[in-house]
């Protein structure tokens, strides 16, 4: 009997589409679903296979991966790996996949989304609406401005020809210099002051690693436009939260859109929820209508693989 402990801090209807889409697909596993990281404990010494995102783990997850002696695969349910791959309990023989090339037009959507609406000041424009204010002040455009895109995986690859498409110079910076499709120019990761100086959108989304940890810091905000905006869509902890914090604040840059924080949900009381230049989704912008089902597609194939001993077949497998 294979058991497959699922963890999903979701809204009950999407964590039940997964277990159905689980267990109906493969009736001789067993599925044991838990919302919150800390019921799992019961589950762990027999467990084979762990299907989660790696921030729902939060800060258990040593504790889990150190528990769970008979784990064998992990199915992380989104790109990024961090909390899972970088956990010293995480041991070399368990295999680790993750879901991929699935988020590029969702999150080219919100990455668009974000630029619109602090373009256009839509965050104002809501609050006015609330107190039925009407007050009329001029947008900008973002034709003819110019966007880096930190991270220039399948995600910017896709975002790349919508933001030539709205009439923008979009500039790419990446750990490695190359030329990529779609983009007018690429920096490296070394060049990241020099690139964010004449950006007027910054869209982060590259992965969450040691070498990225705050990485952008104090000094590249100080690099940047004051009347260019920082948009977060990959891990909070890429972003020196403090420094954004003051840089907002100080208006040494003109806003943010943030979907992720290093502390998630973000606490009510954070400073962030009130700052006027600051639009916050939480943890969404790769979530769409069908994203379930496309990531069940990936989850199938890999079980089907892992059930039949041909680890080799597996898909979206993540090397480290």
């Amino acid at each position: 009997m294979t058991n497959v402990l699922l963890v999903l801090d979701f809204p009950e209807d999407l964590r039940t589409t997964y277990f159905n889409g689980i267990a109906k697909a493969f009736p001789a596993v067993t599925v044991h679903p838990v919302k919150d990281i800390r019921d799992a404990d019961p589950h762990l010494a027999t467990t084979d296979v762990m299907i989660t995102f790696g921030p729902h783990l939060r800060d258990r997850a040593d504790h889990v991966l150190g528990e769970a002696k008979r784990l064998r695969w992990i199915q992380a349910l989104g790109t990024g790996v961090d909390n899972i791959a970088d956990r010293a309990n995480l041991r070399r023989e368990v295999i680790l996949t993750n879901i991929h090339g699935i988020h590029g037009a969702a999150i080219s959507e919100a990455a668009l989304m974000a630029m619109l609406n602090l373009s256009r000041d839509t965050p104002r424009y809501v609050r006015n609406q609330d107190r039925h204010a009407w007050e009329r002040s001029p947008c900008r455009l973002i034709e003819g401005k110019t966007v880096g895109i930190f991270g220039i995986g399948a995600i910017a690859q896709a975002l790349a020809p919508r933001c030539k498409a709205m009439g923008m110079t979009v500039i790419g910076i990446s750990s490695v210099k190359r030329a990529v499709a779609g983009f007018d120019q690429v920096y490296g990761r070394d060049e990241l002051t020099t690139a964010v100086a004449g950006l007027d959108y910054l869209v982060v989304l590259t992965p969450y690693s040691p070498e990225t940890h705050h990485v952008i810091d104090a000094g590249v905000l100080a690099a940047m436009k004051p009347t260019a905006t920082l948009i977060n869509l990959a891990r909070g902890g890429v972003v020196d939260e403090a420094a954004l914090l003051a840089a907002l604040q100080n208006n040494t840059i003109a806003g943010a859109a943030l979907d992720v924080f290093s502390k998630e949900p973000l606490p009510s009381d954070h400073p962030f929820w009130s700052l006027p230049n600051v639009m916050i989704t939480p943890h969404s912008a790769a979530f769409y209508d069908n994203y379930v089902h496309e990531a069940l597609k990936v989850i199938t194939a890999n079980m089907r693989h892992f059930l039949a001993g041909d680890t080799a077949g597996m898909i979206n497998v993540v090397k480290r």
